[in-house]
């Protein structure tokens, strides 16, 4: 889940709001969208995982895999396309198909009440963008998070201590000599 810290750092946040088109309930009131920080915000450099939400799911066959969208309403959608305007890219799965759209909204966020990540503000006034976004966007996204995590891993290798930087072990100190107990004149010696 992306990390925003600081003053202001949730206030007009770029982002990459990827909408599928069948991440829909089926009373059709509720959309669920995967909305990430844009790689290209500075908020958004060097994040390992720029999604705004993302939970862990265990699946019935014990794997586990993450969910990383969360739910907003027609109406919620509705203002996010408004404020991305003409600013969206189509949304295609691996044969070309267009399985639905990719907005780019600057928008202020909070954190979610029910449960952990953060949610779109969308009772307050959002923009479009500050980055345009093409089909090269996501891809892009996903490269550098995976870069973000390569680097963080390298980092967290590097700063483990190798046997040459160990320190060297310390000499024992020497430990106080205990008084030895003193057999009673009426107990026997007792050698064994």
């Amino acid at each position: 889940m992306a990390y925003l810290k600081g003053k202001g750092a949730m206030t007009d946040v770029n982002l990459v709001i990827p909408v599928y088109d069948n991440a829909v309930t089926k009373d059709g009131r509720t959309r669920y969208l995967g909305a990430q920080v844009d790689h290209r915000d500075p908020r958004g450099a060097d994040q390992a995982n720029l999604h705004l939400v993302s939970k862990r799911v265990e699946l019935p066959d014990g794997k586990a895999r993450y969910d990383t969208s969360a739910p907003y309403s027609v109406g919620q959608l509705a203002a996010i396309q408004q404020a991305a305007g003409s600013n969206t890219t189509p949304l295609l799965n691996k044969a070309d198909e267009q399985v639905g759209t990719v907005y780019g909204v600057k928008a202020n966020l909070f954190a979610s009440t029910r449960g952990a990540g953060l949610v779109i503000n969308t009772n307050k006034p959002m923009a479009t963008s500050d980055f345009p976004l093409d089909a090269s966007t996501l891809p892009a996204q996903f490269r550098a998070m995976k870069d973000a995590s390569v680097a963080h891993r390298r980092d967290a290798r590097a700063a483990e201590p190798t046997a040459e930087a160990a320190p060297a072990p310390q000499p024992a100190l020497p430990q106080p000599a205990l008084p030895q107990p003193v057999p009673d004149a009426d107990e026997p010696d007792l050698v064994g």
